[in-house]
């Protein structure tokens, strides 16, 4: 089993370090995400940057790769596995943050985050998704609605997977997504914080916000 489990947590860490948003950025668009925006490579700023299609790509890539870690951990251990497929989830969102093949410089991790969290507990996950959904409809910044998603996790796990191992997930969960957005939140604070629709002032160089 511990052979299985540490096979299965250098497979997520590898799965969540692909970039995936960097090759949707160059397929539809012939830009790299890294040189454009805030230059990072999560869903708002490739959708801003690179278009549409690019950032539903990045979007759905970077969830996917979450949810496929803990997918793949859960059959490489059997019926077993129980909480341990949470190792794999964690790092995915490790490697989808500090990736082996960018320097250690990826994105924010609130798409790979919510694609572990929905495939380790829907309840838990869709839960986040609804309260991402509301907030971004309210105040119609991704940043702010990521921390807001992600601040209201406590208490989803408390409701639907009160065990030890989750609420530690959790916890790490959100000490990464509050520390990835603290210059979102300095912004945010300021009210210069970029909403849906605008595009930065000058490309390429003025750093704007994004919730990855």
């Amino acid at each position: 089993m511990a052979t299985n489990l540490a096979v299965s947590i250098v497979l997520g860490y590898f799965l969540g370090a692909i970039p995936v948003g960097i090759v949707a950025g160059r397929v539809f668009a012939g830009i790299d995400p890294r040189k454009a925006g805030s230059r990072n490579i999560g869903f708002t700023n490739v959708l801003r940057v690179a278009g549409k299609t690019a950032g539903i790509v990045t979007l759905i890539g970077d969830m996917g790769k979450g949810a496929a870690a803990v997918y793949l951990a859960r059959v490489w251990l059997g019926p077993d596995a129980g909480e341990t497929i949470l190792a794999a989830g964690a790092a995915a969102i490790l490697g989808h943050i500090f990736p082996i093949f960018l320097g250690f410089k990826g994105g924010k991790g609130v798409a790979t985050a919510l694609g572990v969290l929905l495939a380790a507990d829907p309840p838990i996950g869709g839960s986040l998704v609804a309260v991402w959904l509301v907030s971004a409809a309210i105040w119609r910044m991704s940043s702010l609605a990521a921390l807001i998603a992600f601040g209201s996790l406590p208490l989803s796990v408390w409701l639907f997977h009160p065990t030890t191992e989750m609420a530690m997930l959790a916890t790490g969960i959100l000490v990464l997504i509050v520390y990835r957005h603290r210059e979102n939140i300095v912004r945010i604070k300021a009210g210069t914080e970029s909403k849906f629709g605008q595009r930065p002032a000058v490309q390429g160089l003025q750093k704007v916000s994004e919730g990855r």
